[in-house]
């Protein structure tokens, strides 16, 4: 069994392990990391040898820890990197480039309408009808998204919205409320089978899949790192917030939202939790809670599309792809039927 681990900021981590009986037999660490002393891999292998195949990361991590000599120096790779490669092994997962990826950016289309096709894009690529795919949204007008599970009314004044014309919608994954206008955020989605995350928890998989997106603003000359759980920051504040869900049908989806030139104070008279959060933490300018792309990079946000997108094609190999009809009529149809219905958007009052 083989496994791979792309450590967030750090290095690759492979496991090749046999289980036999239950237990992980002739366990191989490899990868391109630095580790000192030259017996530390010795030992890893060693405290591996023999462990339950059903042991999660962090409890793998922990063995490994235990076993490795006084004063051994890791860098780019961590006990529970090995924990969570070998899981992956184990676990039979997949890799990025075992996969043929499609890039999806559509003209600007409204926001019931990007709700529905998360939905439906997730469920195609679940079903093995559509390869995985790597969505750039483009929006045709304001909107504020919120979690599947946040409360209508606590987190949006409805006042505020109307008079600014922004329309609320409810996204199937969980996670925080969203303000996002034409030209202002960077949005995409990920849809992805099972096995690319799998031997994962929901927390490891938010790193290893916004993984790509570090490398891509470090071409844009950001130092961003990621902050769990779900959040994308850098020294002069925080770029993007994440949400996932995983899907019945073998799926996961992964969506970001990065802010590219905020207009902080409708933001904050349109979300009620966002006055809440400034005001908890003390911060006179809600500008620096979400610092926009275009203060850190002076660059056009087509642009920033457009090397985000070339670093995950160099990457990970990426083709152009459009919508199919089938894939848009039944997204039309979720989206009158479902993501523009008060029974869907105040399904939590």
């Amino acid at each position: 069994m083989h496994g791979e681990y792309k450590v967030p900021g750090g290095k690759l981590v492979v496991a090749d392990v046999d289980v036999v009986d239950g237990l992980l037999r002739r366990p191989r660490i490899s990868g391109d990391f630095f580790m000192e002393p030259d017996e530390a891999l010795e030992a890893i292998d060693a405290a591996l040898d023999g462990l339950p195949a059903g042991l999660e990361a962090r409890e793998i991590g922990a063995r490994v820890q235990t076993e490795l000599p006084a004063g051994t120096v890791m860098l780019g790779i961590t006990a529970e990197a090995v924990g969570i490669a070998v899981r992956r092994a184990v676990a039979r997962a997949s890799d990025w480039r075992d996969h043929e990826w499609r890039l999806v950016h559509e003209p600007p289309q409204g926001p019931a309408l990007h709700m529905a096709l998360d939905q439906v894009l997730a469920e195609e690529v679940g079903a093995g009808r559509r390869p995985p795919t790597l969505r750039v949204w483009e929006w045709a007008s304001p909107a504020v998204v919120i979690g599947s599970f946040q409360s209508l009314r606590n987190e949006v004044d409805a006042e505020e919205a109307g008079r600014y014309g922004v329309e609320v919608v409810r996204r199937i994954s969980g996670g925080g409320a969203m303000f996002v206008e034409p030209g202002n955020t960077i949005t995409y989605s990920l849809y992805a089978p099972a096995s690319l995350v799998a031997g994962m928890s929901f927390a490891e998989s938010y790193a290893f899949l916004d993984d790509w997106v570090l490398g891509a603003l470090a071409g844009l000359g950001i130092r961003a790192w990621y902050r769990p759980l779900n959040d994308i920051t850098s020294d002069e504040g925080k770029i993007a917030g994440a949400a996932q869900k995983r899907l019945a049908s073998g799926a996961v989806l992964h969506h970001v939202t990065m802010s590219y030139d905020i207009d902080a104070a409708k933001m904050l008279r349109v979300l009620r939790i966002g006055r809440e959060k400034v005001s908890d933490k003390g911060i006179a300018s809600a500008a620096k809670r979400v610092d926009p792309l275009r203060r850190q990079t002076g660059l056009p946000r087509e642009e920033i599309i457009d090397r985000m997108i070339a670093h995950f094609r160099s990457r990970y190999g990426l083709a152009d792809d459009r919508l199919t009809d089938d894939e848009l009529r039944l997204a039309d149809k979720y989206a009158a039927g479902k993501f523009s219905t008060p029974e869907w958007t105040a399904r939590v009052p």
